[in-house]
């Protein structure tokens, strides 16, 4: 078997990579578009093959009815992903075109005949130098945690697939719902707003500065005005004094990983001694969360942010169920059946409004 090259996406290494003999897809052009590094690209007027080497678009992108036009996709979907597999099976048939952020096989791209690459917006010289290399039009996109941008994002790629009704029904419906939960609470003053810690990323002190879901399920991030570690990222380190010294209502803890994977669970935060004094600790107001995972999916932000105000606001939404409500989400965005039920197979998430 012939082994595959994986090239690392920097310029100097793409300095000496040969020119690929495929013509520019940009010559059947028809539909000029800005993506999130405020780009602008031209695309095909018909898009029929596609790679993705982002996550959040590869979803929006089967979302949508078009998984038929992936022709490659990036290790996430199949090695991270929970539900990749059942709400788009015939993923295990296309070719991986890259093994880790920004490592793209570029030979491997080249040879798929793709009209256009989608690719996450992290530095605008390697998103370009794949475009350069590969004379394949790339649009970087990514919501960076905005529900807005979300639904933007998913009426842009609707547009470029020639998806714009299914992508409009979907991004309506994810608005409008989340402008149910507005309209409910717009009259909650601030003073009976759960103060909510978010423990992120594996680590108790990790926490993201900003995250929407809380904030539209009328909830306050205790850690929203702490810079973050790294600028345009949303995370930060946050000592234990800090957190005892917040004293929230409520820990959310990142729920995405597999259970055997969790190295903060719900249990090991209501045991821990540093902990005890915590009202939260104490009233047991502890509880997962689904949090950012490899992006975002729309169904699972939809979701994620409905539980949370059932979590909050339980008076103001006392009719919600996550199972229910789960599977009727799932099946809206991707018509898959039960999807919440095989969700909650893998991470045990039918419990954890109970926990």
């Amino acid at each position: 078997m012939k082994k595959r090259l994986f090239v690392l996406v920097f310029p100097a290494l793409l300095a000496g990579l040969a020119p690929p003999s495929v013509p520019s897809a940009a010559q059947s052009a028809g539909l000029t578009v800005k993506d999130s590094l405020n780009r602008t690209v031209v695309v095909p007027a018909k898009v029929k093959r596609i790679v993705s080497i982002q996550a959040e678009i590869t979803r929006l992108i089967v979302a949508l009815g078009a998984g038929d036009d992936l022709v490659g996709i990036d290790y996430t979907m199949r090695l991270h992903d929970h539900l990749f597999k059942h709400i788009y099976p015939q993923e295990s048939r296309l070719p991986l075109v890259s093994m880790a952020e920004n490592n793209v096989n570029l030979e491997t791209v080249v040879s798929l005949k793709p009209d256009v690459i989608f690719a996450s917006p992290f530095e605008r010289q390697i998103v370009e130098a794949i475009q350069r290399k590969t004379r394949i039009p790339v649009v970087a996109l990514a919501s960076l945690g905005d529900a807005a941008k979300l639904a933007e994002e998913m009426r842009l790629v609707g547009r470029i697939l020639g998806r714009e009704k299914r992508a409009e029904e979907l991004a309506a419906y994810f608005t409008g719902s989340l402008g149910l939960i507005r309209e409910r609470l717009k009259t909650v003053p601030r003073e009976k707003m759960p103060r909510v810690y978010l423990s992120f990323w594996g680590s108790l002190a990790r926490t993201p500065i900003h995250y929407e879901p809380v904030e539209i399920a009328g909830g306050l991030n205790l850690a929203e005005k702490i810079m973050p570690d790294i600028l345009g990222s949303v995370g930060t380190m946050v000592k234990i004094e800090q957190l005892i010294l917040w004293d929230p209502d409520m820990i959310l803890v990142h729920g995405n990983y597999l259970p055997k994977e969790r190295a903060v669970t719900v249990e090991s935060v209501l045991k821990d001694p540093r902990l005890a004094s915590l009202r939260s600790v104490k009233a047991k107001k502890v509880f997962y969360t689904f949090g950012f995972w490899n992006w975002w999916d729309m169904a699972e932000v939809l979701l994620e942010t409905e539980y949370l105000a059932h979590l909050f606001h339980p008076d103001r939404f006392p009719e919600f169920d996550l199972g229910r409500r789960g599977d009727a989400v799932y099946k809206k965005f991707y018509g898959l059946d039960g999807g919440f039920a095989k969700l909650s197979a893998i991470l045990r998430c039918d419990k954890w409004a109970h926990d």
